[in-house]
C-alpha cells in the first residue's frame, strides 16, 4: 500500500463495534422511516411464546426479515399467515445482534383480490372442516316470529329498506343492534351483537326476538370482509336463535353465509324470508276457513244420508215385537192348564204329608224330645259342677299367691308402712322435712304423725321414747 493512503486510513476515525451498528441503525431509520413493502410471508409459524411474531417477507430475488409485536398483533384486523402476499407497512430499522436490517410491521393488509380470495378459501376450509357449515346444524326459521333483531348500520339505506319491506308484508316489532359493518372493530361489534341478543332473557324488559337479520349493503371484498372474520362466522353458528345472513349483493359471498341458517341474496329478500304477505296470509286463511266450511257441510250430508239409510235398513216396531207376542200369546195359553197342574201336584203332596201326621206320631217325637231335653239338663248340671269346683281351686291358689305376695303379709311381721299426704308410700328418711304430715300403717290400723326433723339413728344407752297412745297423735320417734 502506498504511504500517502496509509497514511490517509490511519487518520480516519475509529469506530466501536457498537457505535457503527448505532450509527447505521440511525442512517436506515432516518433514510427510511416509514415504508410500505409488498413481498410473499415466508417461515411464519405462529406467535412466539413471547407473543411476537418473526418470519420474512420475499419476493423472486431478495428477502426482508420482519417482526411484530405482541400488543400490534393482538390489534390487526388481518392476521399473517404463510405464503400470503401481503402489503406490510411499518419501520425499517437494525438489529445489530446478528448485523441484519428488519422491517417492524405495524399494518398487514393483503395484496390485491387474489390474497384475500386465498385466505377466504383457507378460512372456509377450515370451519367447515369443524362442523360449523354442516346442514344438521341449521335451523328452521319460524313462521311468523313476534319480535325480529337487525344488526346493521343504523344509518344505511339497508335498514330503511328492511323496516318498509316487513311494514309492506306484515309489521313486526324489530330490535336494532347498531354496529360498524366495515372497518376496524366492526367484526368484533358484530359477533357482539349476535351474542348479546342470544344473552337476553325470555320474558325480560327487553323482548328476545325469534329471529335475527345480519345485514349490509354491497361493496367490495374487502369492504365486506368483517363478515369473513372467524369471530363472526362463530357467533352465527353458535347462535341459538335462527339467524338469516343479507350481506352484500345477491353475487357477493361470505362465511357467514355457510354457518347461517338462510342466505338472502339481499337485505330486502331477508325481510322477506321473515315474514309472510298479510295480505295473502288473509285470503288463504279465508280460502282455508270456506275449505273447512264445505268440508264440513260435506261431512254433515254424508252422515245424515247415512242415518237415513240406517233407519231405512232397521225394521219396524211391529216387526221387532211380532215373535215376542206370539211367544206371549202361547205361555197365556199354556198358563191355566199349567197352574191347574202344579196345583194337583202340590195337592198329593200335601194329602202325603197329611196321612204321616197323625197324633201317635207326634206324640212320640215330643216325648223322644223330653227324653232328649232331660239328658242334656243332667248333663249340663254335672258339668257345671265341675267347672265350679275347678274355678274355685284355682281361686285358691290365686288367694293364696295375692298373700304371699302383698305388703300385709309383711306388715304382720311387724313391720310399718309409712305414706305422705297423699297416700304416696315413703322409702328413704331423706325424703321427710321437719313437720312433714305422715300416716302410718301396721298390721292393725292406720295413724297418722309429724316428722321433727331428728333423723339420726338412736344412740345406744339413750333413753326408749314413750310408744304413742291409742287414738292420739304420737311421736314418729
Amino acid at each position: 500500500m502506498p504511504q500517502a493512503a496509509a497514511e490517509v486510513l490511519s487518520n480516519s476515525p475509529e469506530f466501536t463495534v457498537s457505535e457503527l451498528s448505532s450509527a447505521l441503525k440511525r442512517t436506515v431509520e432516518d433514510t427510511y422511516g416509514h415504508v410500505r413493502v409488498r413481498g410473499e410471508i415466508s417461515g411464519f409459524r405462529g406467535p412466539h411464546s413471547s407473543g411476537h411474531c418473526y418470519f420474512a417477507l420475499k419476493d423472486e430475488s431478495a428477502k426482508i426479515e420482519a417482526v411484530i409485536w405482541k400488543g400490534v398483533h393482538g390489534r390487526m384486523r388481518f392476521k399473517p399467515q404463510e405464503g400470503l402476499e401481503v402489503i406490510a407497512t411499518g419501520k425499517l430499522t437494525t438489529y445489530p445482534g446478528s448485523s441484519k436490517y428488519q422491517i417492524v410491521i405495524e399494518s398487514l393488509e393483503p395484496a390485491g383480490v387474489g390474497a384475500l380470495m386465498a385466505l377466504m378459501e383457507e378460512r372456509k376450509k377450515k370451519l367447515a372442516a369443524e362442523g360449523l357449515f354442516d346442514e344438521g346444524r341449521k335451523q328452521l326459521l319460524p313462521w311468523l316470529p313476534e319480535v325480529i333483531g337487525v344488526i346493521t348500520s343504523p344509518t344505511g339505506a339497508v335498514i330503511r329498506d328492511i323496516l318498509h319491506r316487513l311494514e309492506d308484508r306484515f309489521p313486526r316489532h324489530v330490535l336494532v343492534w347498531p354496529v360498524r359493518v366495515q372497518g376496524e372493530g366492526s367484526a368484533e361489534q358484530i359477533a357482539a351483537a349476535i351474542n348479546g341478543f342470544n344473552a337476553l332473557p325470555e320474558g325480560g324488559a327487553i323482548p328476545r326476538p325469534d329471529l335475527l337479520i345480519v345485514a349490509r349493503g354491497g361493496g367490495s371484498l374487502e369492504d365486506l370482509w368483517s363478515f369473513n372474520e372467524e369471530i363472526v362466522v362463530r357467533a352465527a353458528a353458535e347462535s341459538m336463535i335462527p339467524l338469516i345472513s343479507a350481506v352484500g349483493h345477491e353475487t357477493d359471498i361470505t362465511l357467514i353465509d355457510f354457518a347461517a341458517d338462510k342466505r338472502a341474496p339481499t337485505p330486502t329478500a331477508a325481510a322477506e324470508m321473515a315474514v309472510p304477505v298479510r295480505a295473502e296470509l288473509a285470503v288463504e286463511i279465508s280460502t282455508l276457513a270456506r275449505r273447512a266450511f264445505a268440508s264440513w257441510r260435506r261431512s254433515l250430508d254424508g252422515r245424515r244420508n247415512e242415518l237415513r239409510s240406517a233407519v231405512r235398513a232397521l225394521p219396524g216396531v211391529t216387526e221387532l215385537l211380532a215373535i215376542p207376542r206370539q211367544r206371549f200369546d202361547r205361555a197365556a195359553e199354556r198358563l191355566p192348564r199349567a197352574l191347574r197342574a202344579n196345583t194337583h201336584i202340590h195337592d198329593r203332596k200335601l194329602a202325603a204329608l197329611h196321612g204321616r201326621l197323625t197324633i201317635r206320631t207326634l206324640q212320640s217325637q215330643i216325648q223322644q224330645a223330653k227324653e232328649r231335653v232331660a239328658r242334656l239338663g243332667m248333663l249340663a248340671q254335672r258339668n257345671a259342677k265341675l267347672l265350679i269346683e275347678r274355678r274355685g281351686i284355682r281361686l285358691s291358689h290365686v288367694e293364696q299367691l295375692l298373700k304371699a305376695l302383698s305388703y300385709k303379709g309383711v306388715l304382720e311381721r311387724g313391720f310399718a308402712l309409712v305414706r305422705d299426704d297423699n297416700g304416696q308410700p315413703l322409702h328413704a328418711a331423706a325424703a321427710i322435712g321437719t313437720g312433714t304430715a305422715l300416716r302410718i300403717e301396721f298390721a292393725d290400723g292406720i295413724i297418722g304423725a309429724t316428722a321433727d326433723g331428728d333423723s339420726a339413728p338412736a344412740k345406744p344407752g339413750a333413753p326408749k321414747r314413750n310408744p304413742p297412745k291409742r287414738g292420739g297423735q304420737g311421736d314418729l320417734f
